[in-house]
């Protein structure tokens, strides 16, 4: 989440209009996240998040982020639900953006998420793997290998600038990748952004996933990769082994993993540590000014990928023995 799009009063007052969700009461720019432009609504009739959709995001995948989190939902997964305007639709138009209202889901974001909130974690992935078996929208995701030279090309004539070789690494890791990834493994719905800043907690309970505009069609075990990454790492960029176990344990109790994809594991951790060291650094590049958001350090994962490459087995991550 973030804002970079600036609403007048006037604007959302009008668009307000054309929903039951009786006077407005406040209005905040949330300045997490680095994608779409995002809002705390409090209402006469409770809380909203507000989203404005840019940059990245497709207006023609929007149907597809609103039918998955219904059809979650009605799965028992607990995340946002699109709230629908008078006249029963759940996009509209505000500031020039598409633009959604969704439910507020109670709980917050762990700064430093623990071995038991990674496995809490896990299970949750597992159980939006299932849930999403059966849902019968696909979408690409834009993001994968086939997604990372374009954002190599448009960042590469800058990347020094941010930290001396990085250019030359992030070729030669893209080379790797291009050659190896594989394209033979289960697939399904994928969160592929289920960062902690994602998913809510009430205590050391699991309160809900969030931020579903990253998801898509895709390797399953990618998403478990994502999360590795996400999740099990410390402040040093050093691997939490013992977080790394209880995410895929708690994984594992709902989905289990398959051989082919223990096997790629490493591979894939790889991949989602290059994703998110080119699209950060993108953002880092080219967040303009007076954006409200915080950017994110690419090198971090620079740092990740370090380890990932010398990974030899998914057992390095936590994994149990079949």
């Amino acid at each position: 989440m973030a804002v970079y799009t600036d609403v007048q009063d006037e604007e959302l007052e009008g668009f307000l209009a054309g929903y039951d969700l009786g006077r407005l009461m406040a209005c905040k720019g949330i300045a997490e996240g680095v994608e779409n432009s995002n809002f705390l609504l409090r209402t006469s009739r409770g809380s909203f998040i507000l989203t404005l959709y840019e940059k990245r995001v497709n207006a023609a995948d929007l149907p597809f982020f609103i039918g998955l989190m219904e059809h979650l939902a009605a799965r028992g997964l607990t995340c946002p639900q699109p709230v629908k305007n008078r006249a029963g639709a759940a996009l509209g138009t505000l500031s020039g953006r598409p633009a959604a209202i969704v439910t507020f889901l109670d709980g917050m974001w762990l700064r430093r998420p623990g071995v038991p909130h990674c496995g809490a974690l896990g299970e949750a992935l597992g159980k939006l793997h299932l849930a999403g078996a059966d849902f019968p929208m696909r979408r690409k995701n834009a993001l994968s290998v086939d997604g990372w030279r374009p954002l190599y090309q448009a960042t590469a004539s800058r990347a020094d600038g941010v930290q001396q070789g990085l250019a030359e690494m992030v070729a030669d890791e893209l080379e790797l990748l291009e050659k190896r990834w594989p394209h033979d493994l289960p697939e399904g719905v994928i969160h592929a952004d289920l960062f902690p800043d994602n998913v809510f907690f009430l205590g050391d309970r699991l309160s809900g996933l969030i931020d579903f505009y990253f998801a898509c069609t895709d390797t399953l075990a990618y998403d478990v990769a994502v999360c590795l990454n996400a999740w099990c790492f410390e402040p040093d960029q050093s691997f939490n082994v013992t977080k790394g176990r209880a995410l895929l344990a708690g994984y594992q109790r709902v989905r289990k993993l398959d051989q082919a994809e223990r096997a790629a594991l490493p591979l894939l951790s790889r991949g989602a540590a290059l994703r998110f060291l080119l699209t950060r650094l993108l953002d880092w590049l080219e967040t303009p000014p007076g954006a409200l958001v915080r950017r994110k350090d690419p090198l971090e994962y620079r740092r990740k990928l370090r380890f990932h490459q010398k990974v030899a087995s998914a057992r390095d991550y936590g994994l149990e023995d079949a």
